[in-house]
């Protein structure tokens, strides 16, 4: 596993990272998330031994990564895909990793067909597009075959089918019993792959769970109720159930089960049209999470934010 213990780091007075402890466990995808200036990218190059911690440790399997003598049988890593040499062919580039690392020069072939980039291997990286590079970088971590993996926003630049390949490449990861470690601010994406997240903001913890706890235990069940007779059912439920009025004749209540809704309109003779458990995202639970830890906000006039909704 990785494991972060106290990890601190101070550029010049700014506490970048601020004794952050959390651990990521094999055979998960672990989601790593946090606004923009929230540490995430100086954790990961602490863990890979770019940055020194201030304080505090980042160990992968017991060791820390500078102790390995061949780090890429250990640790792959994607955390900057403009990090290439652009005079070099893809191949060239890899064979440099492999040479580096005693790593059989065949396996080079190999992961540059995994990614699919067998018609540019001969090409140099400078005429190499965004999403080809990120795919460079993604062969440049498999080329260990290692069973610790950390990417950081691995999807830029791919296009649908590249996204769907990633998805599908880290969970196959995942179920082989790999640790894999995922930056990303795609919160759609991350809700599909991720079984654990870590949620930082200024530098500290903000949570550390599971995806269905993430998702479920912030505000508990929220239930869509549509009926003609709106008044009557929100007196029915109470004044200790918190509701919101979405439409006229809409309610969203916090903390029912539908179905508690249910038996409740059908004791006071209520008609319902609708009745349906809403499934908040993970974007609605990151966005609850991280509010007051954002560096940077920016605003929309009323204008601009009325034309949208229109």
């Amino acid at each position: 596993m990785i494991r972060v213990s106290g990890l601190t780091k101070v550029y010049g007075g700014v506490r970048a990272v601020d004794d952050l402890t959390f651990d990521v466990e094999s055979g998960k995808v672990t989601g790593f998330l946090g606004p923009n200036g929230a540490g995430k990218s100086t954790t990961m190059r602490m863990v890979l031994g770019l940055d020194r911690p201030t304080a505090g440790s980042a160990s992968v399997s017991g060791r820390r990564y500078t102790d390995f003598p061949a780090p890429l049988r250990e640790v792959g890593a994607l955390l900057d895909a403009g990090a290439m040499h652009p005079g070099r062919t893809g191949r060239g580039h890899l064979r440099i990793g492999a040479r580096s690392n005693g790593i059989p020069l065949a396996r080079v072939d190999e992961v540059i067909a995994q990614v699919g980039l067998e018609k540019a291997a001969t090409r140099r990286v400078k005429g190499y597009s965004l999403g080809m590079r990120q795919r460079l970088g993604i062969a440049a971590a498999l080329l260990g075959d290692p069973p610790v993996l950390l990417f950081d926003e691995p999807v830029n630049g791919l296009d649908l089918d590249g996204v769907r390949w990633i998805r599908t490449l880290f969970r196959g990861f995942a179920d082989e019993g790999r640790t894999v470690l995922v930056s990303s601010h795609l919160m759609s994406e991350m809700q599909l792959i991720a079984d654990r997240v870590v949620v930082i903001g200024r530098g500290r913890l903000i949570t550390d769970t599971d995806i269905a706890g993430m998702l479920g235990g912030l505000s508990g069940p929220r239930v869509r109720v549509r009926t003609p007779r709106p008044e009557d059912m929100a007196g029915a439920l109470g004044s200790e159930v918190t509701m919101t009025r979405p439409g006229p004749d809409e309610l969203e209540v916090a903390g029912l089960r539908a179905s508690e809704i249910g038996d409740l309109a059908h004791a006071h003779g209520i008609p319902l049209h609708h009745l349906a458990e809403v499934e908040q995202s993970l974007e609605d639970a990151y966005l609850s999470l991280t509010e007051g830890s954002v560096e940077h906000v920016g605003h929309v006039s009323d204008a601009v934010s009325d034309g949208a909704r229109r």
